[in-house]
């Protein structure tokens, strides 16, 4: 592959939108990466106001993504895009997805994955069928401190896992904003847009994540009970469960939108045979480890010599200087970066660099969702086995 940089197209994150912003910026930060096309909204003239603040060619500027795919593949190899962002809400990431994949370009999508099980299947069966990457965007996998958490884990620091604590309470919706502008609680609350469930899709499969990406276990078996507090809402905003892992470890899940006072305040505590672990994502680069001996060791994140290689390698700026969201954001695109370069190059990825949340993610995420739901709806029967 010549040496440049790889071409981004995006659906959604027009100018107005947070999480495109986010997604740019991330994509931007190690310099692998450069924006070249986009249909940023459905609203046409929001696309075009876009291309032009991104400083597009507005002949890159498309108004619906089947236009974007067809007019991109048509274009010569070195200047057609290579790889898609979707950052949409969750009923219009399938069918871009899947377009994408048919027409040989590879994929960044927010989770959910899709608004379905089925078509989070449809999509794992077409990455497997045409061998091109799909990242999903758990961006809380991507903290410095939680690849040191995964690596203390994973090299016996902790002995036998026996019990995971992870939460995620925010108080963003303990009122009805949906009835009002200037927001997107509008599409998060409403299931035809964000599916089965609410908090639960939205910010518990981060929680759910976080737990098996950093134990390397998974959840066999769960009990749920989801609530609905704010009146006329029609999906859940608080959510809890009880965990049964692969390895006999059990587990506490909770996720809250009406917890009033909270931002963003997912933590998460495991305890094995031999010492415990702490991170809060409100103070990304301090962990805590935690012995029988009752020391507790505090680590402070940045290139310094109190992480392993493994975490290391995400760590960009020395101890004290805080490396948060953004960072965390740019580490699923700069792994996903590293191993698109190689798959271009004929060569099988690095396997450092397949260190971002994939398809397979994608699927378990949406089994989740399924298995809350079906606890949460079954009176008589409330342990539920992992829907597959």
């Amino acid at each position: 592959m010549k040496n440049r940089k790889l071409r981004m197209g995006m659906i959604g994150g027009g100018h107005t939108s947070f999480i495109g912003t986010v997604h740019r910026s991330a994509a931007f930060l190690d310099n692998q990466i450069e924006l070249v096309c986009g249909c940023f909204s459905s609203d046409p003239v929001v696309s075009r106001e876009s291309g032009e603040a991104y400083f597009l060619d507005q002949n890159r500027v498309y108004f619906s993504f089947q236009e974007m795919f067809e007019k991109e593949k048509n274009l010569p190899e070195d200047q057609r895009m290579d790889f898609v962002a979707i950052v949409t809400p969750n009923h219009l990431h399938f069918e871009p997805a899947m377009l994408a994949l048919e027409n040989g370009f590879h994929v960044v999508l927010d989770k959910p994955m899709t608004f379905s099980l089925e078509e989070a299947k449809l999509l794992q069966a077409k990455v497997e069928e045409t061998g091109l990457l799909l990242a999903l965007t758990h961006v809380y996998s991507g903290y410095p401190a939680v690849k040191e958490v995964k690596d203390r884990i994973r090299t016996g620091r902790l002995g036998d896992i026996r019990k995971i604590y992870v939460e995620y309470p925010q108080g963003w919706l303990s009122d009805p904003i949906e009835l009002q502008s200037g927001n997107n609680a509008g599409w998060r609350t409403d299931p035809g847009r964000s599916g089965k469930a609410g908090c639960i899709g939205d910010i518990g499969t981060h929680a759910w994540h976080l737990s098996e990406y950093i134990t390397g276990l998974k959840v066999v078996e769960l009990c749920a009970d989801l609530h609905t507090f704010v009146e006329g809402r029609r999906l859940d905003d608080d959510g809890a469960a009880l965990l049964r892992f692969d390895n006999g470890a059990t587990g506490v899940l909770v996720a809250s939108q009406i917890a009033v006072g909270e931002a963003n305040n997912i933590r998460i505590r495991i305890y094995g045979s031999e010492a415990g672990l702490e991170w809060r994502q409100e103070e990304p680069n301090t962990l805590y480890h935690k012995r029988k001996d009752a020391v507790v060791e505090e680590i402070k994140v940045g290139n310094n010599t109190s992480l392993g290689e493994f975490a290391t390698y995400y760590t960009r700026i020395p101890a004290g200087h805080p490396e948060g969201f953004y960072e965390a954001f740019a580490n699923i695109y700069r792994n996903f970066a590293f191993a698109l370069r190689e798959v271009k190059a004929g060569k099988q990825p690095d396997p450092r660099f397949l260190d971002f949340p994939n398809v397979k993610d994608g699927v378990r995420g949406m089994q989740f969702i399924e298995t809350m739901v079906a606890s949460g709806q079954d009176e008589e029967n409330k342990w539920q086995k992992w829907i597959e």
